[in-house]
């Protein structure tokens, strides 16, 4: 089968396509004909080794010293049952799936072994795969931080960075929480993030988003444009400072517990939970969570998909066809 390689660490021209072996499903798996998959900031920042700050000696035993351990990128993806391993009775050959295999990574390929008690569900008939195959990245990190922050009914919300992947579902499922939603985004990108959910949105370029103190019970950061000492005194008695794209300071600010007022950090990465991908898919039936697809790109292009995450300016996630069909 055809895979994309990143056997270094680099731009996105270090990404080259090779023939591997197509993977055989173990008993309890099931392979899946991947029909689209998605190029995340993780992909972006992992394939250039764009560590947040502080991080990057901490990262490189874990991902690997000169490039990734696993030269396969890819978090997330949609397609159809291909196989199945011993003992499988959830799924069938020809069921349509979407999967989450997160930080074990390996979607970027025709291919993809996932385990049937794993992080898959059914793929939403009302979604094309390229939507599918975009929900979890975003949604299964919203999941985890909107349940650590303990967002409820009532409780004002800020996202810095609303308007991406992570943003995105952010705005949408504190929205859905019954949260009042403040998002930090350009003006481009406004009238995207108010149709998303967002109650009030603040143009970056045009106005400080620091400057309204104790305004917030939960302040969501996921781009890196904020540190704890700007965030801790926008929140109210209580709030939370959620460092979703936290460098070494913010890590060591969650030591000690809360601070003054009972304000914390709550920083690291997020827990991947099997059960969020059936939780998303759910949702987007609901109309709770609805996928934003910037861009797509043939799979021959991927590497023009990178240099787009690159730039930092995408909405929501950028898809990558296997199939043409997919979107």
């Amino acid at each position: 089968m055809k895979a994309v390689i990143c056997p270094r660490y680099g731009g996105p021209d270090v990404l080259a396509f090779r023939e591997v072996p197509i993977p055989e499903p173990k008993a309890g798996e099931v392979r899946i004909k991947v029909m689209a998959t998605s190029v995340t900031s993780a992909d972006s920042r992992i394939r250039a080794a764009r560590f947040p700050a502080g991080m990057g000696l901490l990262a490189r035993p874990f991902l690997g010293f000169r490039g990734p351990r696993q030269p396969i990128l890819g978090t997330e993806l949609a397609g159809i049952v291909d196989t199945v391993g011993a003992g499988v009775a959830r799924y069938r050959p020809g069921d349509a799936v979407m999967a989450f295999p997160g930080g074990k990574m390996g979607c970027h390929a025709e291919y993809r072994c996932v385990a049937e008690a794993g992080p898959i569900a059914p793929k939403p008939d009302g979604l094309s795969f390229a939507a599918a195959a975009t929900l979890s990245f975003g949604g299964s990190t919203a999941l985890h931080f909107l349940d650590a922050a303990a967002v409820a009914t009532g409780a004002r919300v800020l996202v810095v960075g609303a308007s991406g992947a992570v943003g995105s579902a952010l705005v949408q499922l504190a929205r859905h929480r019954g949260a009042h939603v403040t998002a930090v985004c350009s003006a481009r990108n406004a009238d995207l993030v108010r149709d998303l959910g967002a109650a009030a949105v603040i143009d970056y370029h045009a106005s400080d988003f620091r400057g309204e103190a104790g305004a917030y019970d939960v302040i969501f950061e996921t781009v890196g444009n904020m540190v704890t000492r700007e965030a801790l005194p926008l929140l109210r008695p209580g709030g939370r400072f959620v460092a979703i794209a936290a460098g070494l300071p913010d890590m060591l600010a969650t030591i000690g517990g809360p601070g003054r007022e009972g304000r914390r950090v709550i920083a690291g990465p997020a827990t991947e939970k099997p059960e969020h991908v059936q939780q998303l898919a759910d949702l987007a039936v609901s109309g709770a969570l609805r996928p934003v697809v910037d861009k797509s790109y043939a799979f021959a292009d991927i590497a023009a998909a990178h240099a787009y995450v690159d730039t930092g300016r995408k909405r929501g996630s950028v898809a990558v066809l296997l199939d043409p069909a997919a979107g």
